[in-house]
């Protein structure tokens, strides 16, 4: 939780919720899924609802994150997402 939490406010934006955390199989390491608030000033000047990305990150058994994607981006008050 640490790796990626450090990664993302080091590359993308501090993460909002981790979500889920899933091993992956006994040497294949970790898959976490988690949101993040994208471009939370922009949005705020432009008196926009937040944008939330849902990402998806994969740990290796060094911990060292061997990839990550955004899956999806929505509207923080819709209650669907939209692919």
């Amino acid at each position: 939780m640490d790796t990626v939490t450090q990664f993302f406010n080091e590359h993308i934006a501090p993460p909002h919720k981790i979500i889920s955390v899933e091993k992956q199989g006994e040497e294949e390491g970790w898959r976490i899924t988690l949101e993040v608030i994208e471009e939370r000033d922009y949005m705020k000047k432009y008196a926009q609802d937040e944008m939330v990305g849902l990402y998806e990150v994969y740990i290796d058994e060094e911990m060292e994150i061997t990839g990550f994607s955004r899956l999806s981006l929505r509207y923080r008050s819709d209650l669907e997402e939209q692919a």
